[in-house]
C-alpha cells in the first residue's frame, strides 16, 4: 500500500505543477474567457482524461517503452509538435482575419453574432482538443515515467496505485481548473470586448504555437 506521505509528496509535486502556468492553463482560460463555460468544462474533461491515459499506461509500463524507444518517442514528439503549431496557428490567423475584415457592423456582440461564433462550441468538441492536446504530449509520458514508479511500493501491483495517484492529480487540476473558469466568468464582460478577445486569442495561439515549437527543438 502506498503510504501517506508518499500520497502528500506526490500531491505536493503535481500542485506546483498544475499552478505553474502552461498550456493546460492557457486552453481553459482562453475558453472560458469567451463565455464558453460548456466548452471549458470538455477541455478540462478532456485533459484530465488524457492524464488517466497516461497514468494508467504508466502503471502497465507501457509509458516505459515509449521513453525507451527513440523512434516511439520521436514520432510522438513530432506529431504532438505538429498538432500545437497548427492549432495557434490557427488561431492567431482567425484573429488577423478578423482585425482586417471588420468594421463598426461586423464589431457587433450580438447574440445572433455569438450564435454563429459559438456553434460548436460543444462539451465534445472542447473534450476532443483537450484529451488530444494532452495525449499528443510525450513531456507528460517522460513526467510519469520518471515520478509515478518512485510512490508506488516495488512488491505491490502496479495498476491500483498508479490510478490512485493519478486520480489525485486529477482531482487537483480539476480544482484549480474550477478557480481559472469562476476567474473568468467573474471577467466576463471585459474579455468579451472583441479587441479583448483579439488580444486573448492571440496571446493564447503564441503559448500553443511556442509550446510545440519547443517540442518540435527537443526542450
Amino acid at each position: 500500500m502506498i503510504t501517506p506521505d508518499a500520497i502528500g509528496t506526490f500531491a505536493l509535486i503535481v500542485g506546483l505543477l498544475t499552478l505553474t502556468p502552461g498550456l493546460d492553463t492557457a486552453l481553459i482560460l482562453r475558453t472560458a474567457a469567451l463565455g464558453h463555460r460548456r466548452r471549458a468544462w470538455g477541455v478540462v474533461l478532456g485533459i484530465q482524461s488524457g492524464t488517466l491515459v497516461w497514468g494508467v499506461l504508466t502503471s502497465l509500463g507501457v509509458t516505459a517503452l515509449l521513453t525507451a524507444s527513440h523512434l516511439a518517442y520521436e514520432t510522438l514528439r513530432w506529431a504532438g509538435a505538429a498538432y500545437l503549431v497548427w492549432t495557434g496557428g490557427r488561431l492567431l490567423w482567425a484573429t488577423w482575419r478578423r482585425s482586417s475584415s471588420e468594421s463598426p457592423r461586423t464589431a457587433e456582440t450580438g447574440p445572433e453574432t455569438e450564435t454563429k461564433a459559438g456553434a460548436d462550441e460543444t462539451l465534445l468538441g472542447g473534450w476532443r482538443q483537450g484529451f488530444v492536446t494532452n495525449l499528443l504530449n510525450p513531456k507528460m509520458g517522460a513526467f510519469y515515467v520518471a515520478v509515478l514508479p518512485q510512490f508506488i511500493p516495488a512488491d505491490a501491483p502496479h495498476l491500483a496505485p498508479g490510478v490512485l495517484l493519478a486520480g489525485i492529480h486529477i482531482l487537483l487540476a480539476v480544482i484549480w481548473a474550477c478557480v481559472l473558469i469562476a476567474l473568468s466568468h467573474v471577467l466576463r464582460n471585459r474579455l468579451q470586448r472583441p479587441s479583448t478577445r483579439r488580444c486573448l486569442d492571440r496571446v493564447t495561439g503564441t503559448v500553443i504555437a511556442a509550446f510545440g515549437i519547443r517540442l518540435a527543438l527537443g526542450q
